[in-house]
């Protein structure tokens, strides 16, 4: 079983300047994904897709292949990741006969994924047989989307289904367990990527990887780099200063 990871890391950041390269903590931001893949070991191919020369050379300094330059047209602030991940793999087929049975993206910006994540979402989709793992993190109760209340067109609350308010479930054990993404992986069977009706990451199939909300912090602001630096921090200090990999 071929399995591909691929790091996406475009150059421009709107946001936090030279976002993918700039140090969290004691090492570039994109370095934290560069050892978790690699350590990993689940992977026969680790690459990177990105526009930019700078990141290109800190991750052939850490050991990754950037076999080739994301065109500029794939690097924008409004560019989705399907195309991206769409030109990556077939990059690697025309080029040079490469077809992996499924692929990993690896986003920078989840610098608290650990390899032992990595691994466990991949034994789960053969375990499975499903047609992708997506990491997921539990809603704390007080923001069920149960409990979730909207406002109508006549001014008065109502529940986010269209249901009147008096239907909300009230006891925790009337709830069912609900979800968020984490944005740490997306596994998938390559093959998805072609479907010829509706190109996409998920298939049918989509098997939950949960993840600790220790581990959840997705760097978009400024605010979530200090939210890093503390998670990091904390993990640190629960491993006697060790990175947290099991």
């Amino acid at each position: 079983m071929k399995i591909l990871g691929v790091i996406t890391a475009r150059g421009g950041s709107k946001s936090i300047n030279k976002k993918n390269i700039k140090a969290l903590l004691d090492k570039p931001l994109i370095v934290y994904t560069i050892e978790a893949a690699k350590k990993s070991g689940v992977f026969d191919r680790i690459i990177v897709s990105t526009d930019n020369d700078e990141i290109a050379e800190v991750c052939k300094e850490h050991g990754v292949e950037v076999p080739f330059m994301r065109p500029q047209e794939l690097a924008q602030d409004t560019t989705p990741h399907l195309p991206v991940m769409r030109h990556a793999v077939s990059w690697l087929r025309e080029k040079e006969g490469y077809e992996p049975d499924y692929v990993m993206i690896l986003q920078p910006t989840s610098p608290l994924r650990q390899a032992f994540h990595i691994k466990e979402a991949v034994d789960l989709i053969k375990k499975t047989g499903a047609d992708s793992v997506l990491s997921v993190a539990e809603i704390p109760e007080i923001f069920h989307p149960l409990k979730a209340l909207i406002r109508g067109e006549d001014g008065f609350l109502k529940l986010a289904s269209g249901a009147p308010v008096r239907k909300r479930a009230i006891r925790r054990q009337d709830l069912p367990k609900s979800y968020w993404s984490v944005t740490a992986i997306y596994l998938f069977k390559t093959e998805l990527l072609y479907d010829k009706e509706a190109p996409n990451f998920y298939g049918e199939k989509v098997a939950p990887y949960l993840m600790e909300s220790k581990y959840a912090v997705d760097i978009n602001e400024p605010k979530d780099w200090l939210l890093a630096e503390e998670a990091l921090k904390n993990l640190h200090k629960e491993n006697g200063d060790k990175t947290a990999h099991r």
